[in-house]
């Protein structure tokens, strides 16, 4: 098929509801129907989830939207798309707000826009019958027309801003879903190709605060370290005096 920026993928379908609970509520019950793999947008999300069940505001006019699939590959190997959707979100936010926008990737699922938090991943593995393949739901979340509060931020939080805010540029959902679906579908064929080596690769040269000094907090624990790298499992590799410690799953703090 063809690579065009501009190319919606072939054989992905596209949902477009003017108002859900959760795309990815809406996601999991149409899964068992779909002949393939599909993208769920909603206009207006009422009752969205993030990380850790925090909960997903999305007021109108912002961007919330799942992408339901059969990836094919070991389930220790399904987290690893939440890099292939970094890397799509960051490309058609490029798209969208132009060159002068800052954009960066912050470990482990955050796109990041002058410095703030812009957007959001989370993905969730569906339970399948027994012998047939597990659907993997990839939920994106972007604040294109309005961003949260910062009261109720975790000392320490990167700050949310949305695009309008930070860049004047006025982009509707339906025309976000546009630039990242056909972004999605090439660096999801990378990944299928060529494993997670250029995904990686790419991730590391978009990554905030790479050989810096960052904070991992692990549930009731800090560590603290130069940020070296991300592993061949996504893993965060932070470097301190005692040596290189590899960290799973983390909240990030600078």
């Amino acid at each position: 098929m063809s690579t065009d920026l501009h190319t919606w993928p072939e054989a992905v379908a596209r949902h477009v509801l003017p108002r859900v609970d959760s795309t990815m509520t809406e996601a999991a019950r149409l899964a068992p129907h779909l002949a393939g793999p599909a993208w769920i947008l909603a206009l207006e999300q009422t009752a969205g989830h993030g990380r850790r069940g925090r909960p997903w505001r999305a007021p109108a006019g912002n961007f919330t939207a799942s992408y339901v699939f059969r990836p094919g590959v070991a389930p220790d190997q399904a987290a690893l798309y939440s890099f292939v959707s970094a890397l799509a979100l960051y490309d058609a936010l490029a798209q969208a707000c132009g060159p002068h926008a800052r954009l960066a990737l912050k470990w482990p699922n955050d796109v990041l826009l002058n410095g703030g938090k812009v957007s959001g991943i989370l993905l969730e593995t569906l339970a399948s019958p027994k012998g047939s393949p597990g659907a993997l739901v990839c939920g994106l979340g972007v604040n294109l027309r309005t961003a949260p509060e910062r009261a109720g931020l975790e000392e320490g939080a990167v700050p949310a801003v949305c695009v309008l805010g930070e860049t004047g540029c006025e982009v509707s959902a339906e025309a976000f879903l546009d630039l990242l679906a056909p972004a999605f579908d090439r660096y999801a064929r990378s990944f299928a190709t060529h494993g997670f080596a250029p995904i990686r690769e790419a991730w590391l040269a978009r990554a905030t605060r790479l050989g810096e000094v960052i904070h991992a907090r692990t549930g009731r624990e800090t560590h603290t370290g130069v940020f070296e790298t991300i592993d061949a499992q996504g893993a965060l590799v932070l470097r301190q005096p005692e040596g290189r410690r590899v960290i799973s799953a983390a909240d990030i703090f600078f």
